[in-house]
């Protein structure tokens, strides 16, 4: 089998033209051309009046088309052997671990990471115990519209916390900019379509899922982890980790090897193998591992706002009289700004025909996100419009100094928005102007429960809304209508990725606590849906070497 790349037609191409591109490519006749499978379709739309599909495609050709092929194109990089993409388990089967006295591994967390973590260790025979201090997806999805609906928060089942992570209620997008070389990421999208996520997501360039088949995705998911041995229990919550300090150990932060740990129950549970997969909002989780000796580091994130726009101006702006396409779907964007004042403003987790929500896991906070469902037919275009912030220049005080940052500008919206859980909100045309907003124009805002108009630019430290203010209107630029004054801007995003990072060491370690795997984003090792899933497999994978370098 041979993978082509780069095979560009017209957006408006008849099945029949695809084979004979193939054809006419190869330079082979239609006869020798056996069978094709799309790997990969993206769009060029740089040039709105002749968008363009751009292929990788798998072709089986006859043994001497192949072979006279492979001769004739040998310099040409547009043409190579497919790859395998398949998936190889570091065992060979689950007779190869221990099964006597093997204590089972436990993986703390059930959003992406934690649930690829889980699948693969069931599908070795490893039989993991997962612990989620969230409800089931079900549960947690009647406690999230509470929230939304009636302004009633349940500080341990939201947006934040419950099965399926922080990327359940999100556009669900499942592209990421990690390096893939062992196609980690083609197990993830393989393991999502067996749950019941739509085929197209192994072939799209930007593929999504969107909220509600998520939410069945994730249940199929946790099924198959219970049919191969593992054991899942909600409302399960880590109070603490078993961490016995190695007492030879000349290091300053005191080495250690995970043994076990204690549910809020008071719930005891050994292991010295266990995952941590908690999520960039597990506050009380981070204060109680740095506690217990973990070694943690302060890492950049980002703050801003939520900004909509009506979804056809996105459309026309980035694809002009194609707008409305079905292949296209509804526009996206992906935005950078550098600024004077030395700060870098940029679009974040854009959802096209979507709704801007609350986030907060935390009473008398106000957090803001994006999300999409699969259709992306609502009316509004969101995203975030955030600040890189860095811990050495702007919270060097601890390690946590990100975290009560965010404690502070969450709280301030809490009160700028009206102590209810409504969202402090601008119209751009206003925040532009200094100027604060009284009422709405052609725009209506999505969030749920509602807005409470006013001035934004007491919402985040000043370097913030002057990094803004001058990137709106560059912005502008590359999206016509991106600087439209009945836009709206609400507040606030604080919670872009984790402020902390636990260092783990190449065999995916932590670097002072043997037996403990950090991964995902609230270990700081990825930003997203897929790359979590990936980070996942990767620790579940050393997990299983550990076990296997330790049997007699």
């Amino acid at each position: 089998m041979l993978r082509i790349n780069e095979l560009k037609l017209p957006l408006d191409h008849s099945d029949d033209d695809l084979p004979d591109a193939i054809v006419n490519k190869l330079d082979i006749i239609r006869d020798e051309l056996l069978d094709f499978t799309i790997f990969k379709r993206s769009y060029d739309a740089r040039k709105k009046s002749n968008i363009l599909l751009i292929y990788q495609l798998d072709v089986t050709l006859t043994e001497d088309a192949e072979k006279t092929v492979l001769e004739k194109f040998t310099k040409q990089s547009f043409i190579r052997p497919s790859p395998d993409t398949s998936y190889h388990f570091v065992a060979a089967a689950p007779a190869d671990f221990p099964t006597s006295e093997q204590q089972r591994p436990i993986i703390i967390g059930f959003g992406p990471s934690g649930i690829l973590a889980a699948l693969v260790l069931a599908q070795m025979g490893l039989k993991p115990i997962v612990l989620e201090r969230g409800k089931n997806v079900r549960q947690r999805t009647q406690d999230t519209w509470e929230l939304w609906r009636q302004g009633k928060l349940n500080t341990e089942s939201n947006v934040q916390f419950g099965e399926g992570g922080a990327g359940t209620f999100s556009d669900g997008k499942l592209f990421s900019q990690v390096k893939d070389k062992r196609y980690l990421g083609r197990k993830v999208l393989n393991e999502f379509v067996k749950a019941g996520a739509p085929k197209e997501i192994l072939f799209v360039s930007k593929p999504h899922i969107g909220t509600f088949k998520l939410v069945k995705m994730v249940q199929n998911m946790r099924a198959d982890i219970i049919r191969l041995g593992g054991e899942i229990r909600f409302e399960s919550k880590v109070d603490l980790i078993h961490r016995k300090i190695d007492t030879g150990s000349t290091d300053a932060e005191g080495n250690g090897q995970i043994t076990g740990l204690t549910l809020s129950t008071g719930e005891v549970l050994h292991s010295r193998h266990i995952i941590l997969g908690i999520g960039h909002s597990a506050r009380d989780t981070f204060d109680m591992l740095l506690a217990q000796g973990v070694y943690i580091e302060a890492k950049p994130f980002s703050i801003g706002f939520r900004i909509e726009h009506p979804q056809s101006v996105i459309d026309q702006a980035r694809f002009g009289k194609q707008a409305g396409h079905p292949i296209l779907g509804a526009a996206d964007y992906k935005l950078v700004h550098h600024c004077k004042n030395g700060r870098s403003v940029y679009s974040f987790c854009m959802c096209p025909g979507g709704t801007v929500v609350a986030a907060t896991s935390e009473k008398g906070h106000v957090v803001t996100n994006g999300m999409s469902q699969y259709s992306r037919h609502e009316r509004n275009a969101n995203a975030a419009i955030v600040v890189g912030i860095d811990p050495e220049k702007d919270y060097p005080e601890h390690v946590f100094a990100g975290i009560d940052l965010q404690h502070k500008l969450e709280k301030l919206a809490f009160d700028l928005g009206g102590k209810n859980y409504h969202a402090p909100a601008q119209l751009v045309g206003d925040f532009l102007q200094n100027k604060p907003s009284t009422d709405l124009a052609s725009v209506i805002p999505s969030y749920q429960p509602g807005i409470s108009l006013g001035d934004l630019s007491k919402a985040l430290p000043a370097f913030a809304i002057d990094a803004i203010r001058e990137a709106i209107p560059v912005f502008d630029k590359k999206i016509k209508g991106f600087a439209m004054a009945d836009a709206v801007l609400t507040g606030v995003e604080t919670r872009t990725s984790s402020p902390i990072c636990i260092k783990r060491g190449k065999d995916f370690q932590s670097i002072n606590t043997r037996g403990l795997y950090p991964t995902g984003e609230g270990a700081g090792y990825a930003g997203g849906i897929l790359s979590s899933a990936i980070d996942g497999i990767k620790v579940a994978e050393a997990l299983a070497i550990e076990i296997l370098k330790e049997s007699p």
